[in-house]
């Protein structure tokens, strides 16, 4: 009995597969472990809506952001500049401001530009509203995607469903507090603003009407600790979310949670001009139209950094800087339909796929045992080796096993076997002929593997291609699909004919019966 390379492998496999498995299986503490999709450990499963209309507004109050920094920035003096009605409106002082204005507005796309005189109204496109509501989706997708995975949530599942809806679910969610928590940070808008407060209106915001701050320009904001403290502040924000870098969280002096936030270069540049300008004045932190500080500029702030305090707690604080740090939602979601999958439901699924995928493994074991003999043996082996390597693999990659990607694994029993039934087809057809042991088995190899490796590539496609287009579960199965089918190329076809190179010498060609399962035979 002699080792050769293709034994070596073969063992290397087994000790990989059985090393990596084992976590799983036998579930210790240390170790990869493959984590257990919503079918299989119960979840939350939700379908949200989103509301589009809300982007089209946010798009306009930074279009009048960004038209009222080039303005004053170019010292064009405007008057009477408002949003109404998803328009912008402002009137030019100066005859001779036009062609700098004209330029301003030129580089802008997607906008309708109406003049009459020295004012000026700017409305969306049509075809500039509707990609912002296609966007408006989009995002809500990579964003809520974006926030679950830096909460550190194993393989959550969020897909667009039809034309305005986000499927969302997310395995291992097994308590009311933990459910809270996740929708309260998939429905954060996480929309900041920096605000500039109206310091000559201030004082009678307690007796003002949102209708009466509009007039002036102004909207009417609460405190994010004091409901019955208000702030009136100019409508049209300094700068908003989309400038932001990065979020993290902090402690102050008095070691309590706060958010210390980054801006972009743009964004550090108007935080500069504004709050050079504007020293000995308040500037209010506004994050989802409450005011969490309202600090007195006391000189220019560059750098582009800031910073939110408002009584977080450490949780708080902690979620709120990754719905910032993931992006602000530019549409508000909201809850269409929720359910829980219960982990019963999830242990009866279990078990169901536990019986198909053991009667199915003994029911090919034993006819590969019947029908080939000592061959068969050698192929129950070398799919034992077989499923230890797809948990393997599974496991140190943290692939989340779903009910479909069970049932990915059943089939892989029928398909791992496949090949060793085809190579040993061929010796079997080349023991008839007269061929000599170490030449059927040889030849068996060769003529086999370009039937084996056709197979074996056409059914990788197509679960790359199942991969790609599809979803959560379809995923789940093309990744078991996958993994087993490249895990049988190394144990059926290069594990086997180690073993047969190695064993060769030992086989009695007046036994043929045995080894191979056929009757006499001439070696």
């Amino acid at each position: 009995m002699k080792l050769n390379y293709r034994v070596l492998i073969f063992i290397a496999a087994a000790i990989f597969g059985l090393v990596l498995s084992a976590p799983s299986l036998l579930n210790l503490e240390k170790g990869s472990k493959i984590t257990l999709g919503l079918d299989l450990q119960g979840g939350l499963h939700m379908l949200l809506g989103v509301d589009t209309d809300e982007a089209i507004k946010s798009k306009i109050k930074s279009l009048a952001s960004s038209v009222k920094y080039a303005a004053e920035d170019e010292e064009l003096i405007i008057d009477e500049f408002k949003v109404r009605d998803g328009r912008i409106s402002f009137e030019l002082l100066d005859k001779d401001d036009m062609p700098k204005m004209d330029e301003i507005l030129k580089k802008i796309e997607g906008i309708a530009v109406q003049k009459d005189g020295l004012k000026y109204t700017i409305s969306l496109t049509p075809q500039e509203i509707e990609s912002v509501r296609k966007y408006a989706i989009t995002q809500a997708v990579d964003t809520i995607r974006n926030r679950l995975d830096q909460f550190g949530l194993a393989e959550p599942t969020v897909a667009k469903q039809g034309e305005d809806k986000i499927l969302v679910e997310v395995p291992g969610i097994k308590t009311p507090e933990q459910e809270q928590r996740i929708r309260e940070l998939i429905a954060k808008a996480a929309h900041l603003q920096l605000m500039a407060i109206d310091e000559e209106r201030a004082g009678r915001v307690n007796q003002m009407t949102p209708a009466e701050a509009a007039k002036y320009g102004d909207v009417i904001l609460q405190d994010a600790q004091n409901p019955n403290r208000k702030y009136l502040v100019k409508e049209i924000p300094i700068l908003d979310g989309s400038m932001l870098t990065d979020a993290r969280v902090a402690f102050d002096q008095n070691n309590q949670p706060v958010i210390n936030f980054s801006l972009n270069s743009q964004g550090a540049q108007i935080f500069g001009d504004f709050t050079g300008k504007n020293v000995g004045k308040r500037l209010a932190v506004v994050l989802d139209n409450k005011v969490y500080s309202a600090p007195v500029i006391r000189e220019r702030i560059g750098g582009g950094s800031g910073q939110i305090s408002g009584g977080f707690s450490v949780k708080e604080a902690h979620d709120v800087a990754i719905a910032l740090r993931s992006g602000a939602l530019l549409a508000p979601v909201f809850m269409e339909e929720k359910r829980s999958v219960g982990p019963s439901l999830g242990a009866d699924s279990i078990k169901a796929s536990m019986i198909a995928l053991i009667t199915g493994f003994l029911a090919v074991v034993v006819f590969m045992l019947f029908y080939y003999g000592i061959a068969g043996a050698v192929a129950d082996v070398a799919l034992i080796i077989n499923l230890f390597l797809i948990l393997a693999v599974m496991a140190l990659f943290g692939a989340t096993l779903t009910l479909p990607g069970m049932a990915g694994i059943v089939l892989t029993v029928g398909m791992a076997v496949d090949a060793n039934v085809i190579i040993n087809e061929r010796i079997r057809e080349l023991l008839y002929e007269g061929k000599s042991v170490t030449k059927a088995i040889e030849q068996g190899y060769a003529n086999a593997f370009s039937a084996i490796l056709d197979a074996n590539i056409t059914t990788l496609i197509a679960a790359v291609v199942l991969y790609a287009y599809g979803t959560g579960p379809i995923k789940g199965f093309a990744i078991t699909m996958s993994i087993g089918i490249l895990a049988s190329m190394l144990t059926a076809i290069l594990g086997t004919h180690g073993v047969w190179q190695m064993i060769e010498h030992k086989i009695n060609k007046k036994r043929l019966n045995v080894w191979f399962g056929i009757k006499g035979g001439n070696a």
